[in-house]
């Protein structure tokens, strides 16, 4: 019983010493930095930041900062720069995490924070599911292929290579064929990317087609939907040119890229070096309306040249 009278009054001395010392200066990864990168109460993507280069509460109500929505290439985490402006010179050419300081051999809990958060931003879009509302709003023809579900999208890749029997059956009844140019979306790895990109994509692809005197068939809206299904739908409504935009697959950068792949008259000899590809289409890429405005233009190149991938004259 002593023992324990003694225990207690240790305690207590303990938190009263605690509670009578003045605050201590921000830490970040145990030793006291300066903040630079932000000044307090300045705003970071809509929440009010309070300085700390360790991470913040933001919001009225002090929720966890959301670091998925830093501006790393604006965001600087070195302590006193000798060059600030060289510093945020190269930040803003690249999307490469430079910069992001460390703790002795560690890198910053901030910086393996944003790391997690981006991964997680990235799961996210793989394991999200397609937007069927995107078919009303573009005037798409939704179908899908052979996979049943989004797991069986991501383990059997071969399915959603080839259209449902119903879906056949749907593009035969709503398509026209014969056209010049046939207009596919599909979600792919990344359905995030379809409503990121098409409000912006879409208008000057199409329009600029059109503008070349070419006829546009009705657009199909794919679920489950992985590149070579381009070619099936191609072949159904004997199309000259296939368009298709499809949301790749997400890396720590963005979540939001799409391709767009594009093949003369495929048919049941196709091969992956058939297609011509234009990657990486997204706000932090190339940006999706000037992306809309040179597909119009490589279509007519592959229209007028009737070939395309590794065929397509330079």
């Amino acid at each position: 019983m002593v023992a324990d009278e003694q225990i207690k009054q240790i305690v207590q001395a303990v938190l009263s010493q605690l509670a009578a010392r003045p605050a201590e200066p921000a830490l970040v990864e145990d030793r006291a930095v300066p903040a630079p990168e932000q000044e307090p109460g300045a705003r970071v993507d809509g929440a009010v930041c309070s300085g700390c280069a360790a991470g913040c509460l933001t919001g009225e109500d002090d929720g966890l900062e959301d670091l998925a929505l830093v501006d790393m290439q604006k965001e600087i985490l070195v302590p006193q720069p000798q060059d600030r402006a060289a510093l945020e010179y190269f930040k803003s050419t690249t999307p490469a995490r430079i910069g992001v300081w460390r703790s002795g051999p560690r890198p910053l809990t901030r910086t393996v924070l944003r790391f997690r958060a981006d991964h997680a931003v990235a799961q996210d879009a793989v394991f999200s599911e397609l937007d069927e509302s995107l078919a009303e709003k573009f005037d798409l023809l939704l179908v899908e292929s052979q996979v049943s579900n989004k797991d069986e999208f991501l383990t059997r890749p071969d399915l959603g290579k080839k259209l449902s029997a119903s879906s056949v059956e749907k593009i035969r009844q709503h398509c026209p064929t014969g056209v010049d140019v046939q207009l596919v979306v599909a979600d792919g790895l990344s359905s995030k990317a379809l409503p990121a990109n098409l409000p912006h994509i879409l208008p000057p692809l199409l329009e600029g087609i059109k503008a070349q005197g070419l006829t546009v068939g009705k657009g199909v809206l794919v679920r489950y939907g992985r590149m070579e299904i381009m070619d099936q739908i191609g072949m159904l409504v004997q199309a000259k040119v296939v368009v298709l935009l499809v949301g790749e697959r997400p890396g720590l950068g963005t979540a939001e890229s799409m391709s767009a792949y594009l093949i003369y008259q495929p048919h049941a000899g196709t091969l992956i070096a058939d297609h011509t590809v234009v990657s990486n289409i997204h706000k932090g890429g190339t940006p999706p309306a000037e992306a809309g405005a040179h597909l119009a233009t490589l279509v007519k190149k592959i229209y007028d040249a009737k070939a395309s991938g590794v065929n397509l004259p330079l």
